[in-house]
């Protein structure tokens, strides 16, 4: 405590915020701790308290109020002071816990960038830090905390800094509720990984890949399409035996280190292509994500606009009308990929045709069996046909690309639109 705020506290009325201060122990004098227990919420807390000392201002002539560390660091209490017009407001300087936390932390705040955050904020800051994070008083707020930050992410726990109990901890987000924790904790973060900064780290390998790797500077956007291809198998794959872990409850390591790998595989194959798109100034990732965003935002007017749905069954059915109106498509079979398997292709259509009205396909079974009832007798009736086409010297996949051309010229018949 500052010698002018001590001299400050033998005012004839005085009111602290809280005596759960060192700096107050021994000294009887009135406190705003009851409301502490009472208030639904920190804001109608600091309300309440500027409200009193308002009105002890205005029937007193003068009051002495006194808040931990300096009024002018995170204190909402003396802002809220601020902005009433009949009361004078007098500050006096005092020790922040940036002060504090600096000396215990052997860092310089100013060179460091540090900005102070407020562990119960409705959003946590952007950008890389660091971050003297205040308001960390219970293992419940470190909990929250852990939840915002990500479990692994490094900290280092500041407890009763400038005290003789100090004790600065290099731990995780994720055991922070470990402890010490009170009203005299802070946590002091250098860096929170972000997929923003992620995403510029993975762009600045790839750009250094291109200019020092000889089988990168080789490749181009035509030589990569196998890739991309091989590697979105591979992804898909990966979460099939993920989705199936997550069905039964056994997630282990193993299947979500093998979906992150073939996941950032499709991701690097997208970072690549932009690459080579921004060297010859066509298009740059953050074109990419700027449209995606744009589309994003166009095709969920549901969101972000007036339109209004009552099921997850209704944005998927009005889904094809919104992009419809958007590239202004003449058919509900434009931009359906023929690059596409011909069973994917095939059933993309079949979907795409129930909405103007096309038939279910009538051609006679193979064979006099029932058909299919379940997914493993589809299963053998699919194996069965892929069989027979191969024994009768046919290309499987081939003669149903082309049934999926069929599929589509009759669509847009129905649809009075051109085939071709």
């Amino acid at each position: 405590m500052t010698e002018s705020a001590r001299r400050a506290l033998e005012g004839p009325v005085v009111r602290l915020r809280t005596r759960r201060h060192p700096a107050v122990e021994g000294r009887e004098f009135e406190s705003y701790d009851a409301l502490y227990d009472v208030a639904e919420s920190f804001d109608e807390l600091y309300e309440q308290i500027v409200a009193d000392l308002v009105d002890l201002a205005h029937r007193h002539g003068e009051v002495v109020y006194a808040v931990p560390g300096s009024p002018v660091v995170a204190e909402s209490t003396v802002e809220r002071l601020r902005q009433h017009s009949d009361v004078e407001l007098l500050v006096e300087p005092a020790v922040s816990v940036l002060d504090v936390a600096s000396v215990a932390l052997g860092i310089d705040p100013m060179a460091k960038g540090i900005r102070l955050v407020d562990a119960l904020a409705d959003e946590f800051p952007s950008g890389p830090g660091p971050w003297l994070i205040l308001q960390t008083y219970s293992p419940a707020v470190m909990a929250h905390l852990a939840d915002v930050l990500g479990p692994s992410t490094p900290v280092t726990l500041v407890h009763h800094a400038g005290l003789g109990d100090e004790e600065i901890r290099h731990t995780t987000a994720g055991r922070l509720s470990e402890g010490p924790v009170d009203h005299l904790t802070s946590v002091y973060v250098t860096h929170r990984p972000s997929v923003g900064q992620g995403v510029e780290d993975l762009v600045a390998l790839a750009r250094r890949l291109r200019a020092e790797c000889p089988w990168d500077q080789e490749q181009t956007h035509g030589s990569l399409v196998r890739h991309l291809v091989e590697e979105t198998y591979e992804a898909l794959e990966a979460l099939e035996n993920f989705a199936a872990a997550e069905a039964s409850g056994e997630v282990d390591e193993v299947s979500r280190a093998h979906v992150v790998e073939e996941l950032g595989d499709v991701l690097y194959q997208i970072v690549f292509h932009c690459e080579l798109g921004d060297e010859t100034g066509s298009f740059s990732l953050l074109d990419v994500v700027e449209a995606l965003e744009g589309k994003l935002i166009s095709r969920h007017p549901h969101v972000f606009g007036d339109e209004e749905v009552a099921s997850a069954a209704e944005v998927e059915a009005r889904w094809e009308e919104w992009k419809a109106v958007e590239k202004s498509r003449e058919s509900v079979t434009d931009g359906v990929p023929f690059s596409l398997p011909a069973l994917a292709l095939i059933q993309k259509l079949q979907r795409r045709g129930a909405s103007v009205g096309l038939a279910p396909a009538s051609g006679t079974p193979l064979s006099s069996a029932d058909l299919p009832v379940s997914a493993e007798d589809l299963a053998d009736a699919l194996e069965a046909l892929v069989e027979r086409g191969a024994s009768a010297g046919l290309d499987v996949e081939g003669v149903l690309r082309e049934r999926a051309r069929v599929v589509r010229e009759t669509i847009r018949r129905l649809e009075g639109v051109n085939p071709s």
